[in-house]
């Protein structure tokens, strides 16, 4: 299906990726974002998309006049700190939560086919549940659209746990109600799946290698579900703070090393945030279960990698092989967000192809939109267009 798409507070092109995986042809592509690391990787990955800025000084109206009779899509995750479990849950009163209202007022004037927008859990209970009945109210003004929504966790498809708010809005005659509900039965992927660069999801191992030894530069693959992850190749990336590091000794009671939280045996991964602050240790050391050292492999889920890196490396994610601790690589982090391997790697900042620095990288796949779940949201969407 051939749309036109405008990609809002567009990060790293997490919509574009999953809705071409899903069968839409982005015949024109347009996109709008502040971060000048995300604008740069944006246009080295999508080399025919058009750059219009911040989200304030967008025209609508005359998008819409240079496509008067195609489909247009508008898809958004609007910056969620003010809604975040872990932020100050300033909710709409915060000053970056409010450009939603922006994203509103362009739909507004474009008046696309339908749009999605994402945000996180915490949008539910922000001021006791009243700002997202109050977002609700105000995509309901726009007028002729039909809403729907769910929350979706990206560990129905990757081995990341990152419950996700999406809303759907249907333009009447045009789009029709009929994505949701998603289960967790809905998965895109198997163990036998092939991604166009060649990459495929190995068979599941119970443990890291064979031999036991974790090296900094090791990359390993990371499959839908894993009791840990499994091997994969080098990253390439050896960096002097990803070197091997003890682990704690299993009595303790507070999982850290170094400052960072870490989950061990498969623990649920932490979800992908912008903050950095915890960790991952996916362990084979199965010997302390019952409760008073570290817990028994359970949910076979990768724990989650922050996006906020530190100088230091603090709360940096990390994997661990028995008594080894590393962090996690870039590839490892784009790959729980469904992209390719490198996909932060470059970015073209005003003609010259540059390599991401490594905090940025991170950030930038932390804040992203996972690409499995627009997948499974788009193909859905094939089916709800009238005309």
């Amino acid at each position: 299906m051939k749309i036109i798409l405008i990609d809002l507070f567009s990060g790293i092109g997490g919509f574009p990726f999953g809705l071409e995986e899903a069968g839409f042809t982005i015949t024109k592509h347009y996109f709008s974002e502040i971060d000048k690391h995300a604008i740069a990787n944006y246009k080295n990955n999508f080399k025919d998309a058009e750059y219009i800025g911040s989200i304030t000084t967008v025209c609508g109206n005359e998008i819409r006049r240079k496509h008067p009779n195609e489909k247009i899509v508008i898809t958004f995750g609007s910056p969620c700190q003010d809604f975040s479990l872990a932020g100050k849950r300033q909710g709409m009163q915060g000053q970056r939560s409010s450009l939603i209202m922006e994203a509103m007022r362009l739909i507004l004037e474009i008046k696309p086919n339908f749009y999605i927008w994402e945000n996180v859990k915490g949008t539910f209970s922000s001021n006791h549940g009243a700002d997202f009945w109050a977002i609700l109210n105000a995509f309901t003004n726009i007028g002729n659209y039909r809403l729907e929504w769910q929350l979706l966790n990206t560990s129905w498809f990757l081995p990341q746990n990152r419950e996700r708010i999406y809303l759907i809005g249907h333009l009447a005659g045009r789009s029709t109600p009929g994505v949701f509900p998603i289960t967790e039965n809905d998965r895109l992927f198997n163990q036998t799946n092939q991604s166009k660069k060649g990459r495929t999801q190995t068979e599941i191992s119970t443990c890291l290698k064979s031999s036991g030894t974790l090296k900094a530069d090791d990359t390993f693959i990371i499959p839908k579900k894993a009791g840990t992850l499994t091997a994969g190749g080098n990253s390439g990336g050896l960096h002097s703070d990803m070197t091997v590091i003890p682990v704690l000794t299993p009595n303790r009671k507070e999982k850290r090393q170094n400052g960072r939280r870490f989950k061990e045996n498969g623990d649920p991964s932490f979800t992908l945030s912008c903050q950095d602050q915890h960790g991952v240790m996916i362990g084979t050391n199965r010997t302390h279960k019952d409760g008073k050292g570290f817990r028994k492999m359970k949910d076979n889920l990768c724990p989650t990698i922050p996006a906020r890196a530190r100088q230091d490396g603090s709360g940096q994610p990390v994997i661990s092989s028995k008594n080894q601790i590393r962090r996690l690589t870039e590839i490892e982090c784009e790959r729980l967000q469904g992209f390719y391997d490198n996909w932060t790697k470059y970015g073209n900042y005003d003609g010259t192809i540059k390599e991401i620095s490594k905090t940025q990288r991170y950030k930038m796949c932390g804040n992203a939109v996972s690409t499995v779940v627009v997948k499974a949201i788009g193909e859905r969407l094939i089916n709800t267009q009238i005309a």
